[in-house]
């Protein structure tokens, strides 16, 4: 279309902001042509991210009239006119490109996509260090189910309740929309405000694997003191976090058909662990909290060794970095035992009961028989039984250690997220799938409790699949830059700053390796129901959070 074949003449083709300058390229373009070519774009921008009436940046300015600091507010309005799934960033990124050469700035970008903006020191900071400021710009995109929206073309529909901005039924993107337009609106202030020279590092794809921070080239900074602008509790300094890295495990088994055994040998029942909490394999591992696989698995592991109790299937988790709340299995007892085996079953549920009365007091069992057309047309054989059970009973789950040099913080830990097996629909290559998610801020610990794991599936046949890791944000107390944080925060809000390391995963200790060492904070205004439609950003949070960065970044300027 026309518009298509325009955008593609509007969007910068070189690599580098500078090369054009060198070209003369900007210099040769007059300032109310470069305006008309910044409104066109926007407009494109629009026009191609929604079809939607109700929708047009005169709703979303009136929303955020009045709002201060207004440069960021405003970016941030225009931001949210853009669509930026995870791994769709391709418009954002153009609109990113189009602000550099509009500001006579430099960029750079690397084969992922990730990009750099430079802006001179100014007003006494010409020569200081550059600082790094880091946002990614990708979004999580999850709508309630009776809205009706593309978040390939579809704006986001701002609204503001309160003190509060979100959006109309779906994310927001304040995560990490509110960070990248702080960004924008630094690299845009006048030259008459104190400001070291800066390298704004907007990272892709943080959402779905972390993969710019993965994949970012290192050598485009040149900074070595970062701020990164993507946490969501103004009043706390994040100075850690974990890093992780998955298991895949695979172990292929060995099955006999249930029409082998003798008729009226043995009924089949199945057995389900459900109720628990579950919660974030990171934030919530040293919580005390029961992982229904593993219960589950002991409890069959009792059954099968005392009774000689056949096992079919088993499920149980969901998802990767959640754990494990409800597990189901399939086994079958052996009518001359049954009644002893039904006991012990129900011991070992009531013992787990006990113990987890507290941390757990929804937790349930049940062993409820299968009607003979329910019977499984298959079991494992006794190695295969051994090698599941002992595999989901050893494997290692719970926090590994706790940091000494941060008081409550889980230095590593382990979670068994998922297992699979399920002979029905898969019997000409039986196999059974496990998943572990590992996470520690020392990433030799990390790796420590990734060759355990392997050596386990060794011993018990399996193979495993171990991906690189991503590496870990050590707490540092000593950090310059989280003293000059603290120390502004202070100045700022007469407050202490609380000191936070959470252990779960963000961008910083990823780029501090791709970088070879960058003294790190992270800070933010306060955004709550982040990854879900109830995404919100308190407002009055936002102006001291720019007004923070604005007093460190003075002081860094020397």
């Amino acid at each position: 279309t026309w518009l298509a074949a325009l955008a593609a003449m509007l969007v910068p083709l070189r690599s580098s902001g500078s090369s054009l300058r060198r070209a003369g390229v900007v210099r040769t373009i007059p300032r109310p042509i470069r305006r008309w070519r910044q409104r066109v774009f926007s407009e494109i921008c629009r026009e191609s991210a929604s079809t939607s009436p109700e929708i047009s940046s005169a709703d979303m300015s009136g929303v955020l009239e009045g709002l201060e600091p207004k440069e960021l507010w405003g970016r941030f309005g225009e931001l949210s006119a853009i669509p930026r799934p995870s791994k769709e960033e391709q418009k954002v990124l153009a609109w990113l490109k189009t602000i550099a050469e509009e500001n006579k700035l430099q960029w750079e970008q690397d084969s992922v996509g990730n990009m750099v903006i430079r802006r001179p020191g100014s007003a006494g900071g010409e020569n200081a260090a550059p600082v790094v400021i880091q946002g990614h710009v990708d979004m999580v995109t999850e709508k309630n189910n009776d809205v009706a929206h593309d978040f390939s073309k579809d704006p986001i529909t701002l609204l503001r309740e309160g003190d509060w901005i979100t959006a109309k039924g779906t994310t927001l993107g304040a995560d990490n929309g509110i960070g990248v337009a702080a960004a924008l609106a630094l690299l845009t202030m006048p030259t008459t405000t104190k400001l070291p020279p800066l390298e704004c590092l907007f990272t892709v794809d943080e959402e779905t694997g972390l993969t710019g921070a993965k994949q970012l080239k290192g050598t485009m900074l040149k900074g070595k003191t970062m701020l990164n602008l993507d946490t969501e509790d103004w009043g706390s300094v994040y100075m850690g976090c974990s890093g992780g890295g998955d298991s895949t495990i695979s172990l292929p088994l060995t099955t006999a058909k249930t029409a082998s055994l003798k008729p009226g040998e043995y009924e089949w029942y199945e057995v389900t662990c459900k109720g628990l909490k579950g919660g974030h394999s990171g934030m919530d591992i040293a919580t005390g909290r029961g992982n229904s696989i593993r219960l589950l698995a002991r409890s069959l592991e009792t059954v099968r060794r005392a009774h000689q109790a056949k096992l079919s299937l088993i499920k149980g988790g969901n998802k990767r970095n959640a754990i494990a709340r409800e597990c189901t299995a399939k086994i079958a007892l052996p009518v001359s035992s049954k009644a002893k085996s039904l006991a012990l079953l129900t011991k070992s549920f009531e013992a787990y009961q006990q113990e987890y009365k507290t941390a757990e007091p929804s937790l349930s069992f049940s062993c409820e028989p299968l009607p003979k057309e329910g019977y499984p047309e298959a079991f494992l054989g006794e190695s295969s039984a051994d090698a599941l059970l002992c595999l989901l009973t050893s494997l290692p789950h719970g926090v590994m250690r706790m940091s000494t040099d941060k008081e409550g913080l889980v230095e590593t830990s382990s979670n068994m997220a998922t297992v699979d097996l399920d002979l029905m629909q898969d019997s000409k290559s039986p196999h059974a799938e496990i998943v572990c998610t590992t996470r520690s801020s020392l990433s030799h610990a990390l790796e420590d409790v990734r060759g355990a794991i392997a050596s386990l599936c060794k011993v018990c046949g399996a193979q495993v699949e171990q991906p690189e890791s991503y590496p870990g944000w050590h707490p540092n107390p000593d950090s310059k830059i989280l003293q000059l944080t603290k120390e502004c925060y202070k100045e700022l809000t007469g407050k202490e700053a609380e000191e936070v390391a959470i252990h779960a995963g963000l961008e910083c200790g990823i780029i501090n390796e791709r970088c070879n060492g960058v003294d790190t904070v992270s800070f933010g205004p306060t955004i709550r129901g982040a990854h879900s439609p109830d995404e919100r950003v308190q407002i009055s949070t936002v102006k001291p959070f720019y007004d923070l960065v604005l007093r460190i970044l003075a002081r860094l300027a020397g």
